[in-house]
């Protein structure tokens, strides 16, 4: 009572002593406030706890997320110089297709059919009776 007189701010030496009941009653209210402010304390500090272990969470994530969107980047990058590369070979395509359109003048020139070597005469079917 006289810390709670103190706190108020009133004299503490100009306390009357309680009776045994009003005393039990000023002694169950100062415990009910006390649980109370240690329930409502404790729920303060396993909130805190909560988000910051979500906070944690969400900042693996986006930890995860930014190195697989780091992975996919490098990996457009090697598909993108590989298709740069072989853009730069079709010129080389083309030269190609003018050796093979240049033997085809050849071997019509030559009068041989479009094929890759000689081709054998066609056989004629014979009488199979």
């Amino acid at each position: 009572m006289r810390a709670k007189m103190s706190l108020m701010g009133f004299n503490a030496e100009a306390v009357k002593p309680l009776n045994e009941e009003a005393a039990a009653e000023l002694g169950a209210e100062l415990l009910g406030e006390a649980i109370i402010f240690l329930a409502a304390g404790t729920c303060l500090v396993l909130e805190y706890w909560r988000q910051k272990a979500q906070q944690r969470r969400k900042k693996r994530e986006r930890q995860v997320a930014w190195g697989s969107m780091r992975d996919d980047v490098d990996h457009l990058a090697l598909e993108l110089e590989a298709l740069t590369t072989r853009m730069r070979a079709m010129p080389q395509l083309s030269a190609l297709e003018e050796l093979q359109a240049q033997i085809q003048e050849v071997r019509a020139q030559l009068c041989l059919p479009d094929g890759d070597g000689p081709s054998a005469p066609p056989t004629q079917p014979g009488p199979e009776d």
